[in-house]
C-alpha cells in the first residue's frame, strides 16, 4: 500500500531542507522563509510546512524564535556535566562572541519562590547576608544563557563590593574563591513568562535548566541556576572504565 500523499509531501519537503543544512546550502544563521511562503514553493498546506519545521526543531536542525523567525540551528555548545563550566568559554568554542548583561543585583531577603529556584529553601539564610545577580549571557546578538545566581556574603565577603556588569560573576568566583565540592542538578523544562521573552523563546520551549551549589568544606559559597535554549545546548560526560569486581 502506497504511503498517503500528506506523509510523502512531509518526507520529501523534509529531506530536501535537512539536505540542504548537512551540505552546507544553508549555513548556520541562515533564515527560512516564512511557513506561508514555503507552502506555496512546495505548494503544500501551510499545516504540512509547519509539521516539518517542528520536526527539524525538535531534532535541533532549526531554531524558531519570537520576531526573529525560523533559522538554521548553530553547532551546539557543549557543557561537562561534572565540571564548573565557564559560559564564556562554551561561546567562544562555537566561535562566537560573548557578552554579559546584569539584569538586577540585590542584596538581603528574596521571595520564597526565587530562593526556591535556587535550592535555598529551608536553609538559604546565611549569617553574613546573601547577594542576589541575575544576567543573561549572549553569544552574538542572540540570549544564550539566562543565569539567576545567590552568592553567601558571609564566605564572600568580597563580592559586597563587586557591581558584576563587566565582571562575570561566575568567572570571577572561579578566580577569587576556590570550591571543594559541587551538587549538580538537571532537568528539562518548558520556558514560560519572564524567562521565555528574556531567551527570545515561545512560550513552552523545551529548556535546559544546570542548578548547582558550591560548597568550601561546610560552607556553600554559590547557587546557580543556568536556563538554555534546549535546542541550542547539550550535555557531556566521559566516564573511564575499569577492570576487577
Amino acid at each position: 500500500m502506497s504511503a498517503p500523499q500528506s506523509e510523502t509531501h512531509h518526507s520529501r519537503i523534509l529531506d530536501d531542507i535537512t539536505r540542504k543544512i548537512v551540505d552546507g546550502i544553508w549555513k548556520p544563521g541562515h533564515r527560512l522563509d516564512r511557513e506561508v511562503e514555503l507552502a506555496a514553493q512546495y505548494n503544500v498546506s501551510r499545516m504540512t510546512v509547519n509539521k516539518v519545521l517542528t520536526q527539524l526543531a525538535q531534532e535541533g536542525y532549526i531554531t524558531r524564535r519570537k520576531r526573529l523567525g525560523t533559522v538554521v540551528a548553530r553547532p551546539r555548545a557543549q557543557s561537562a556535566v561534572m565540571a564548573i563550566s565557564n559560559v564564556g568559554e562554551e561561546v567562544a568554542a562555537l566561535g562566537r562572541s560573548y557578552r554579559w548583561a546584569r539584569i538586577s543585583r540585590a542584596a538581603g531577603v528574596r521571595a520564597v519562590a526565587d530562593c526556591r529556584r535556587l535550592g535555598l529553601v529551608g536553609g538559604g539564610a546565611a549569617e553574613g547576608g546573601l547577594l542576589f545577580v541575575r544576567g543573561l549571557h549572549y553569544a552574538d546578538a542572540e540570549p544564550f544563557c539566562l543565569e539567576a545566581r545567590a552568592i553567601n556574603l558571609a564566605v564572600v565577603p568580597d563580592a559586597t563590593g563587586m557591581a558584576f556588569e563587566a565582571e562575570v560573576p561566575g568567572a570571577w568566583l572561579v578566580e577569587t574563591m576556590p570550591w571543594t565540592d559541587a551538587h549538580h542538578q538537571v532537568r528539562a523544562l518548558n520556558a514560560t513568562g519572564e524567562e521565555a521573552r528574556r531567551l527570545g523563546l515561545v512560550e513552552g520551549t523545551a529548556c535546559l535548566e544546570i542548578r548547582r551549589k558550591t560548597r568550601i568544606g561546610e560552607n556553600w559559597v554559590t547557587s546557580v541556576r543556568l536556563l538554555y535554549p534546549g535546542a541550542a545546548h547539550q550535555l557531556v560526560a566521559e566516564f573511564e572504565g575499569h577492570t576487577g569486581g
